[in-house]
């Protein structure tokens, strides 16, 4: 990642679908040489709320998997099993949130599974590194990862901050792809509802 540059690390960013939508973000600077190199050193750095969130969507996905070639008497059996789902993502989310740190709270401009674009009172160094939180609230998930500050542009009032993720894994990475492509089917829902009572 250090080796391309600035508009490589741009069009890498750009390469990912993201969707512009405010989620709270925690975002806390750190110096170059804190920055995990890898995903086991990531996942070492990562606070262990994370980790357990995330291998409890894996073990869930697992789990409900083979119900699917069941006959129609799986089908009572499925609903129950999603309605546990359900509560235990509703605890993950409470676990969760208490790592959100309202001292280092922004909100993004935009995410996608290339980066994140967050809005902040004050500038951001180029090339500098952060610790980034996301809450995903509609997934009843968080995401721990370190960016890049690749753009920072004033606009208004603010700054609107471009990081492109250096170091995040590959389940979460595919979980905020997975996220954006869910908000814009409902963003499209929204205006096609709204069309047709205009109509």
């Amino acid at each position: 990642m250090e080796n391309l540059s600035l508009e490589q690390k741009k069009a890498q960013f750009e390469e990912y679908f993201s969707i512009g939508h405010s989620i709270n973000a925690n975002v806390i600077a750190v110096p170059n040489d804190a920055v995990p190199q890898d995903e086991d050193e990531l996942a070492a750095a990562m606070p262990y709320a994370f980790r357990i969130a995330s291998e409890m969507a894996s073990i869930e996905a697992q789990a409900l998997r083979p119900l699917r070639h069941l006959s129609d008497h799986a089908e009572a059996l499925t609903e129950y099993l999603n309605h546990q789902a359900k509560k235990i993502d509703l605890m993950m989310s409470f676990i969760l949130h208490q790592q959100d740190q309202a001292d280092h709270r922004f909100e993004t401009v935009k995410f996608g599974g290339g980066g994140v674009v967050i809005k902040s009172a004050t500038p951001f160094e180029l090339g500098s590194f952060a610790e980034i939180k996301l809450f995903l609230d509609s997934e009843a998930a968080a995401i721990f990862c370190f960016g890049e500050v690749i753009t920072c542009e004033n606009v208004e009032d603010d700054y609107h901050i471009a990081f492109i993720f250096t170091t995040i894994r590959e389940q979460d990475q595919e979980l905020l792809v997975r996220a954006s492509l869910h908000l814009q089917t409902q963003q499209l829902r929204k205006r096609a509802q709204q069309k047709k009572s205009g109509e």
